[in-house]
């Protein structure tokens, strides 16, 4: 345990991990959202980093499984307990903390009330949802409250939201289904169609961050990678070498659907807040955001200066707890 106490603390609540943030101390738990439950007694047997280690390899009896999908709850009683896990983990038993939880800015009423009842559920006094293309902007330190426009595109697990910020408030955004999960998804369906071999999005994902690139000429200059799984034909274990130009073409159609929505959300923009964006440059958060040459390819495609924020994977978790500051804000709604 990380000490008692009842401290507000701010979750991001990912499909593809979770990150708890307790005020006062940062970033406490960093975990796979990745629960494994005995499908015979309904027992939780692993949580996180456990539990994602038995993706693929849990007899009949046990199943572990992602209760987040394209970043809204897919199983609620199995995120209300995850949650409860990552509570505890961050606070000990003993905490009824306000909670702060972020959500895809596409999120409907009802998905957003689910969130917040998994949080009271879990342990929490009481919960409110932060938009999480605003959280990472305030977690990758841009002027949110300024009259400046600012433009954050978020690339997270299920989701890639985009969004410009002005005066404390999202101007314009988009939130799509596609972000790394669908990478992975897109690495596996070529690697089934081109090579016959059957890999997990477990094997996809290491496919992607060893030789995973949105550039072609970037990919061209990379090594070869031995991946292993079944072979489609035979039905025996098999091996074969992957080249990264294969990844690129794999991802291709995802990276253009990420630039048409940050195009998209442009468009919308007034020209005021859109010269802003051209001065200060769109950054970059989540994991997907660093993708090999994702961020020149972004910037080729909208002519717009693109960077990387400083710790893109913490940024939504950062944003979620620096705005626990203004809780009182929102216990007045």
């Amino acid at each position: 345990m990380f000490g008692l106490g009842t401290k507000n603390i701010g979750i991001d609540l990912g499909t593809a991990n979770t990150l708890v943030y307790v005020e006062g101390k940062g970033i406490v738990v960093r975990e796979p959202s990745v629960v494994a439950r005995n499908t015979q007694t309904g027992e939780i047997v692993a949580v996180g980093a456990e539990a994602r280690d038995m993706i693929g390899r849990t007899p009949v009896s046990i199943k572990a499984i992602r209760p987040m999908k394209d970043g809204v709850i897919a199983d609620y009683d199995t995120t209300a307990a995850m949650l409860k896990y990552f509570m505890e983990r961050a606070l000990g038993t003993n905490g009824h903390p306000y909670v702060m939880v972020c959500v895809p800015s596409g999120v409907t009423e009802v998905e957003k009330r689910a969130v917040i009842d998994a949080a009271k559920v879990a342990g929490a006094r009481d919960a409110y949802v932060i938009e999480e293309p605003y959280a990472a902007a305030i977690g990758a330190g841009l002027p949110v409250m300024d009259p400046t426009g600012s433009m954050v595109v978020d690339i997270g697990g299920g989701t890639t939201d985009v969004a410009t910020i002005s005066l404390g408030g999202i101007v314009s955004s988009r939130s799509i289904r596609v972000a790394g999960d669908k990478l992975d998804e897109s690495i596996m369906n070529y690697v089934r169609q081109h090579y016959n071999l059957l890999i997990g999005s477990r094997t996809a994902e290491e496919i992607k961050m060893a030789i995973g690139s949105a550039s072609t000429e970037e990919a061209e200059k990379l090594d070869d990678m031995t991946v292993r799984g079944r072979d489609l034909l035979s039905g025996l274990p098999h091996s074969v070498e992957i080249k990264a130009t294969d990844v690129t073409d794999a991802i291709k159609e995802s990276i253009d659907a990420i630039i048409a929505a940050i195009k998209e959300t442009l468009e919308e923009t007034s020209p005021e807040i859109a010269a802003d964006v051209i001065d200060h440059g769109i950054v970059l958060t989540g994991g997907g955001a660093m993708l090999r040459s994702l961020a020149d390819v972004i910037s080729d495609a909208t002519k717009v200066p693109v960077f990387i924020a400083q710790d893109p994977l913490d940024c939504v978790a950062k944003g979620t707890g620096e705005s626990l500051k203004n809780i009182d804000v929102m216990k007045k709604r």
